[in-house]
């Protein structure tokens, strides 16, 4: 299971992105293919706080003018 939200303002794509696989959850973020931060979680609950933060962080990018997205990078 893969969660991602694509935030775009002028050209450039933030990426959030959550990908589970047997180990745990892979937790990352993105701006414009340079990561920004990076987890491995093996507890739900941790990953439940990193997307309430990515949540919270997606707000403010589109309060400065960034827009969510559908599309995916190329």
């Amino acid at each position: 299971m893969t969660t991602e939200r694509f935030l775009i303002n002028q050209g450039h794509v933030h990426h959030f992105i959550v990908k589970h696989d047997a180990t745990g959850w892979d937790v990352c973020e993105e701006e414009d293919s340079t990561v920004i931060r990076q987890v491995h979680h093996n507890d739900w609950h941790r990953v439940e706080r990193a997307v309430m933060l990515f949540d919270h962080a997606a707000l403010v990018l589109e309060r400065d003018g960034w827009v969510e997205s559908v599309q995916q990078r190329a």
